[in-house]
Formats: structure tokens, C-alpha cells, sequence
């Protein structure tokens, strides 16, 4: 690995050498806006909670060369993102020792609208993120832990915000090209209304792609965006509305047992039919009226989202003739808001701020579904349930200047869930509800100007699936089940430091700990999530960034994680909890001339059973990105996987059956290989 890392770096002394001679400034250019590569470099002295939470701006996210959407959000320190099926599915999500498979206790939204979905079709919290186009995205904010008043249900990890821009910053068009048919074209414009006050941005994009798969991808995507925004020195309107579409073929995990001896291709697959289709179509309306010390904010948003996936995982293991493929299919309407209030005043000459708010959120499902199916043809119906889920959350905020540098900020908010489930077996239909407190308290130091420190502690939650409140006989056994608690707790304390004392540099360096009265797993062979014991995790993270001169930025990030289950003896390790993920890159470029970015992440190897006796594989992979611009041009190329490592995205260990094998199945490292080194180039014009 040290080689590979010798090689990359030279290559991009190269790149900045060039980037340092070549380019020549001539007087016939268009003026371009002041020109921002570095989105980190905001050091959030006096604004920020805790040591983790952070931004990115839009200009670091272009800068970076990445394979699939989902790593749009791999900017966050100490996050992966990978992916263990192809196309339109859901990422997988690992941060702070926890496998969230495609969501569970990782919160994400966009525009304050909630992506991760309850009571989903294929894994409770699945956050598919595939709707959102980068060039329509101005910043993505972060916070980690159950520290934050106004984040709610998913959350113990981590949560994320993307922001669109609310007026593109210029008229584009970008058209690329790719290995292994990658076709992608985007384009934005925007649309000056009224007096000049607002503005309407709209833009789209169509891709598609085969993927280095023996049986192609043929993942076919549709987006489409558009918002008004009107400002004025006391109040900003803003409507939302995207649409996405998608369908592809999915590569899945394969077993390790037959790549090794032949009988399945490492590009290949166990089942050739597997693959889905899904579909987001949404509107919000956001507003914010301010006054001299308070400022009032409302959010409403209405979602209307789909999915029918089939996968399979076993193979031949339950069913030898006809195979182990199942569709699960969810259909549902998401509507909800937020409603919040600032208040800023003095507390005995000391500044202060209050906040409070209501946060509502109701998911009608009108099919939560699992299904065998043969070859994409359903032939019968394990459980179809038709589900109502409500969560109402308040929350509130205080925060004090108690002398000079110190501040405290404490919250809490408590949420009220209702859960109403008409299943096909009778049994298992029924209605629930839950309430659940979470107290917060942040204490923030500034030790020196631009130097602060932090302590909080706080309680957070994640729901569990609807479905599992109330069961009670098991729809594929017959068997009596158990129900799950609705609302699981979760607590934590962070400890840290923010240095941003220097010009150009930004280091943090947080210590957590974390608790978790029931983890949520994914199951490969069943391909869903389920609930199980408590759980621990405590570790270090540290995010560096580095600015030396204006063409020039360097990021560092590294975060270690000890987790375990509690009060399981000897099988208390946590299967694919990531301990240790190291990231960086190096940015450079201007407005004009070269630039380029090279990226490397690695993760280190985990646990893939309980008790430790089985490991996954580290995985190192490199992304480079060098291209050229002009006032109103600019072209580049990708190398994805730049040294073609046969790393893997993800594994699972299970039992699974091929043709020919017995009849009981065999244990065995089931994985998702990592895309092989592939090339793109991309033309941009901007007006």
C-alpha cells in the first residue's frame, strides 16, 4: 500500500507542477465568481456544538472524483459509503463502528425533508440518496451523536443535511462518458422572476450504466429539479419539487467458495434476474420571516416514494428447484413539516438564545411487502401489510454565554410515535404507540481565539419497524414471535477540540462514547434488518484540513472505533463494524488553468460473526480526477480504483446453496467486489 501511495503522490506533484507552470493568464477571459475549492476551510469557531459536526461546500464536492452517488456524503470524516448490489439501491452506510447497512442509525435529509424510510420494504431507516444530482448541491452539513435538539429518530450515529442551491450560481451543461457504456448528462438554467428579487433554477439529468458486470447493469436514472427562491431583508419563500426514476439489473453478493473455484466469475453473479426499480417524486415549501431578535422558520413537504426489488442472497438453499429470489415492495406517502422559532436576548448582560419547535412526520403506506418470486415473476406472498405511521417530535434549545468564552447549550425533545398495521394474517395487525425523552447538554470553551473545547453529553433513539410491534406469529414459520420495542434508546458523551487558530487550517479531534439498548443488523440471508442485543462503541476521530496557498488544499482524516455487543461473553463482537477508516486528499486548481484531486479511503478489516472467528478484508481504493478550465469551458478525466485493486465493497458470512451442493448449504464469506479501475470524461459549458 505504501508503493501504490508513493506512485499516486508523485503523479500529483506532476499535476500540481504542471497546474504551476503551464497555465498563463490572458487578458480575453470571462469573469468568472470568486473562486472556492475549499469547502472545510470554515473553521465554525462559535457556532459549532461538538467537536464532530462540520459542512462542505459545493466547491471541495466538484472537486472530488467519486464512483457512485452515495459517496457524495463520504466528504463527512470517518464515513464509507460502499455498496452490496448495483444500481438504484441504497448505499451502505459504516460510521463510528456501526454497519447501518442502508440507513438504521444514520440520519439523512435533504432540505430538512427526511430521507431514510421506517417500516421500508428492505431494511428499517433505508436512505437512498440516488435522487440527488451533485451540481444542484451547495453545501452538506454534519453533526455525530445524540447531541442536537432538533435531530430525532436515526441519529445515534450521525445525521446529514444536504442543501440545494437556491439559486444556481450559473446556466451549465455537462455531458460524460464512461468505461462500460457510462453515459450521464446534467444541465441547469436559471430564470430571473419578478423584480429580480427571485429566481427560478431548473435543471435534469439522465444516466446510465452497465458496470463491469458479466450480466450488465443496465441501470437506467431520471432526474428532475426545480425551485423558486424570492429574498428580501426580512423573509425568504422557497418551493422545492425533484423527481427520480430508476430501474437496473443488480449484481449482489457472491459466495467467495465459487469465485475461487471458478464456477461464478468475480463480475459476475448467483442470479442473473435480480434487479429493481424505484422512484421518488416530492415538493417542499420552506419560509423564514425575520425580525430585529427572532426569526420564525417553516418547512412542509410532501413525498411520494417507491420501490420493488428482488434480490437474492441463498440461492438454491430453501427452495432447490425454483431458487431463494424474493421481492420486496414498498409504496408509500410521506407528508410532514417543521415549525421553529429563534429567539436572541441578553441573561444578565450575557448574550443568549432560545429555541423551540415542532417537527411531524406521517408515512401512509399503502404496501410494505415480502414476496418469493422466480425470475422476477412473484409466485407467492409471505407477509403484505398495509401500515400508518405518526411521529411528532418537540424540541427545544437554550443556550448562554456564561462568562466570557464559556457557552452552555442544553435541550431536549421528546417524540410520540403511532404505529397502525393491517396485515394479511389477522394476527398480526394491531396498533401501537410510544413516547420517549431525550435530554441534551453541550458545554463549549474557547480555550483562545479560534481554539475551543467541547463536552456534551445526550440521549437519542431510533424507531424499529412498524411491522414488529406488532407481530405475533412469524409469517414464514408459523411460529409465535416476539415484538420489538417501538422506540429503542440510545446515549452518549463526546468529548474534543476545534483548532482554527491558523489561517488555511482546521483540526478536530473528537473522543465518544456511545450506548445502544438494541442494535440493528442487517441479515444477508434474509436480506433485511432485525434487532438484537445492546450494545457499546467508544473511539477517536480526527479531521484535518490544510490550506498552505490558494491553489493548494490537503485533507487528512482518520477515526479508530471499539465496538461490541453488551453482556454476550465471548460473541460480543458486532458483525461488519468497521475500527479503523483513514481518508485524504489533495485538491488543486483555480479559476482558471489545471486542477485536480486525488483521494484515497481506507478501511480496515472487521469481524463478519459474533465471535471474531471469521474477518473481512481491508480495503484501500484511489480516485484521481485532472482537468483543464476556461472562463466558460472545462474539461476533465476520472480514474476510478486508480491501481486496480481487487478489493471488496462489502461482506457477509452466512450459509447459502448453489446447484449441486448439500442440501444444508455451506458457511461461507459472501462479498460484493469492488469495481475494477475504470475512466471518465466529462465536458462542461457554462454560460
Amino acid at each position: 500500500m505504501n508503493f501504490q501511495r508513493l506512485i499516486a503522490y508523485s503523479i500529483f506533484t506532476w499535476a500540481v507542477a504542471s497546474s504551476a507552470t503551464a497555465h498563463e493568464p490572458t487578458g480575453d477571459t470571462v469573469e468568472l465568481d470568486p473562486f472556492d475549492v475549499f469547502g472545510r476551510s470554515e473553521p465554525l469557531v462559535g457556532t459549532a456544538l461538538t467537536a464532530s459536526e462540520g459542512q462542505v461546500g459545493s466547491a471541495e464536492l466538484a472537486a472530488r472524483p467519486f464512483l457512485r452517488r452515495g459517496e457524495l456524503l463520504e466528504v463527512i470524516p470517518g464515513l464509507v459509503v460502499t455498496q452490496h448490489a448495483g444500481g438504484g439501491k441504497a448505499n451502505q452506510y459504516f460510521l463510528r463502528g456501526f454497519n447501518l447497512d442502508h440507513g438504521t442509525d444514520f440520519s439523512v435529509n435533504a432540505e430538512g425533508v427526511p430521507v431514510n424510510m421506517p417500516t421500508h420494504g428492505h431494511g428499517q431507516g433505508y436512505a437512498d440518496v440516488n435522487f440527488v444530482v451533485p451540481e444542484f448541491v451547495e453545501k452538506v452539513g454534519f453533526n455525530k451523536g445524540p447531541f442536537f435538539a432538533e435531530v430525532g429518530d436515526f441519529s445515534a450515529a450521525g445525521a446529514s443535511d444536504i442543501h440545494f442551491f437556491s439559486r444556481l450560481p450559473r446556466d451549465f451543461v455537462t455531458v460524460t462518458v464512461g468505461e462500460d457504456n457510462f453515459y450521464r448528462g446534467v444541465a441547469g438554467m436559471v430564470v430571473p422572476t419578478g423584480d429580480g428579487s427571485g429566481a427560478l433554477s431548473i435543471g435534469g439529468e439522465l444516466s446510465y450504466y452497465d458496470g463491469p458486470w458479466v450480466d450488465p447493469e443496465n441501470f437506467r436514472r431520471v432526474n428532475f429539479f426545480a425551485r423558486h427562491h424570492t429574498e428580501s431583508d426580512n423573509h425568504s419563500i422557497t418551493f422545492t419539487g425533484l423527481a427520480y426514476d430508476a430501474e437496473w439489473n443488480s449484481s449482489d453478493q457472491i459466495p467467495m467458495r465459487a469465485v475461487e473455484d471458478g464456477r461464478i466469475p468475480r463480475m459476475g453473479t448467483a442470479d442473473p434476474t435480480a434487479g429493481g426499480e424505484s422512484s421518488r417524486y416530492g415538493f417542499t415549501f420552506q419560509g423564514a420571516w425575520r425580525q430585529m431578535n427572532a426569526e420564525t422558520r417553516v418547512n412542509l413537504f410532501a413525498t411520494r416514494y417507491t420501490m420493488d426489488l428482488f434480490s437474492n442472497f441463498t440461492y438454491f438453499l430453501d427452495n432447490p428447484d425454483q431458487g431463494d429470489q424474493f421481492e420486496q415492495v414498498d409504496k408509500r406517502w410521506v407528508i410532514g413539516g417543521r415549525l421553529d422559532r429563534d429567539w436572541r436576548f441578553d441573561t444578565a448582560n450575557r448574550p443568549s438564545r432560545v429555541t423551540a419547535g415542532v417537527q411531524w412526520r406521517s408515512d401512509l403506506i399503502d404496501e410494505v411487502g415480502l414476496h418469493k418470486a422466480v425470475a422476477r415473476k412473484r409466485t407467492s406472498t409471505v407477509r403484505s401489510d398495509e401500515v400508518d405511521e405518526h411521529a411528532i417530535g418537540l424540541f427545544g434549545e437554550y443556550s448562554v454565554e456564561l462568562s466570557d468564552g464559556f457557552r452552555m447549550i442544553a435541550g431536549a425533545r421528546g417524540d410520540f410515535y403511532f404505529f397502525d398495521v393491517e396485515s394479511d394474517l389477522a394476527a398480526n395487525s394491531g396498533s401501537e404507540n410510544d413516547f420517549i425523552a431525550s435530554p441534551k447538554l453541550n458545554l463549549v470553551y474557547t480555550v483562545a481565539e479560534g481554539t475551543e473545547l467541547y463536552l456534551g453529553g445526550g440521549f437519542g433513539f431510533h424507531s424499529n419497524d412498524a411491522r414488529g410491534t406488532t407481530i405475533t406469529i412469524d409469517p414464514a414459520t408459523g411460529e409465535p414471535a416476539e415484538r420489538v420495542n417501538p422506540l429503542v434508546r440510545s446515549r452518549g458523551l463526546e468529548g474534543g477540540v476545534r483548532f482554527g487558530a491558523v489561517r488555511g487550517v482546521v483540526s478536530t479531534l473528537a473522543l465518544f462514547y456511545l450506548e445502544v439498548d438494541s442494535e440493528l443488523l442487517f441479515v444477508g440471508d434474509a436480506g433485511n434488518t432485525e434487532a438484537s442485543g445492546a450494545s457499546r462503541r467508544y473511539g477517536l476521530e480526527l479531521a484535518n484540513f490544510w490550506q498552505p496557498l490558494e491553489w493548494l488544499a490537503v485533507d487528512f482524516d482518520l477515526a479508530l472505533t471499539n465496538a461490541r455487543f453488551k453482556d454476550a461473553g465471548d460473541e460480543d463482537h458486532i458483525p461488519g463494524s468497521i475500527d479503523t477508516v483513514v481518508s485524504g486528499g489533495i485538491v488543486v486548481g483555480q479559476s482558471e488553468g489545471w486542477f485536480g484531486s486525488l483521494r484515497g479511503r481506507y478501511f480496515g478489516p472487521r469481524t463478519l460473526v459474533e465471535d471474531g472467528s471469521v474477518e473481512g478484508e481491508s480495503s484501500f481504493l484511489t480516485n484521481l480526477k485532472i482537468g483543464y478550465r476556461t472562463g466558460r469551458w472545462e474539461f476533465a478525466g476520472e480514474v476510478l480504483n486508480l491501481f486496480d485493486r481487487e478489493d471488496n465493497d462489502i461482506e457477509y458470512y452466512y450459509e447459502s446453496r448453489l446447484p449441486g451442493e448439500p442440501a444444508q448449504g455451506i458457511a461461507d464469506i459472501h462479498f460484493h467486489p469492488a469495481e475494477p479501475r475504470t475512466f471518465r470524461l466529462s465536458a462542461t459549458f457554462r454560460l
